[in-house]
């Protein structure tokens, strides 16, 4: 599958094209993706800013061939697990939300959702720019599938996301078809306030 050009113009810009050009299409084409690839995209994650540098996202690779696929392809909403079959893995993207200062006091991790939110969009724009489909998930049994897992205490599921190789959009369902398109976003304008609300 050839990409689609973007649509997408800056209400400021310039800024890097592949924030105009990563998006979340669903069309894989159900080919294996090898595991150095996978693990170059753990790399990026890696790097992500991280509050104090506690690093706290974990997460579970279930690739195509392995046991743990089929069990994080039983826990999407059926939404989802129509496309999602056809993916080389499904990553499921999880995040400690304490931690032990230096006084052995277990602390909670206020920002730890929004580091790993940072180390989700790192692994996204790698995975862009290796020529995957990334796409993430909210849409699934997050208490079903962190029992299914064993995540243990004070670790929280967050997401699942799907990696594969472009595949073609007539593969997907109907009413998935038109998704394939990078989508719009609000104006920047209506995202930034000044001073106060």
């Amino acid at each position: 599958m050839t990409p689609t050009p973007t649509t997408r113009t800056p209400d400021f810009g310039p800024v890097a094209p592949q924030f105009l050009d990563r998006h979340s299409p669903r069309a894989m084409s159900a080919a294996p993706v090898p595991r150095s690839d996978l693990m170059r995209l753990f790399e990026a994650a890696r790097w992500a800013p991280s509050s104090g540098n506690s690093q706290p996202w974990r997460f579970v690779l279930c690739e195509r061939d392995g046991a743990g696929f089929a069990v994080v392809l039983d826990t999407l909403m059926g939404f989802n697990r129509v496309w999602a079959v056809r993916a080389a893995a499904l990553i499921v993207i999880c995040t400690a939300t304490t931690r032990v200062d230096s006084h052995g006091v277990v602390q909670p991790m206020r920002l730890s959702a929004f580091d790993a939110g940072a180390a989700w969009m790192s692994l996204a724009l790698q995975g862009h720019e290796m020529g995957l489909v990334v796409h993430g998930m909210e849409g699934f049994d997050h208490v079903a599938l962190a029992g299914l897992l064993k995540v243990p205490a004070g670790i929280d599921v967050l997401a699942v996301m799907a990696i594969g190789l472009p595949g073609e959009i007539g593969d997907l369902p109907a009413d998935k078809q038109p998704g394939e398109r990078p989508n719009q976003r609000r104006a920047t304008a209506d995202s930034v306030v000044f001073d106060t609300f």
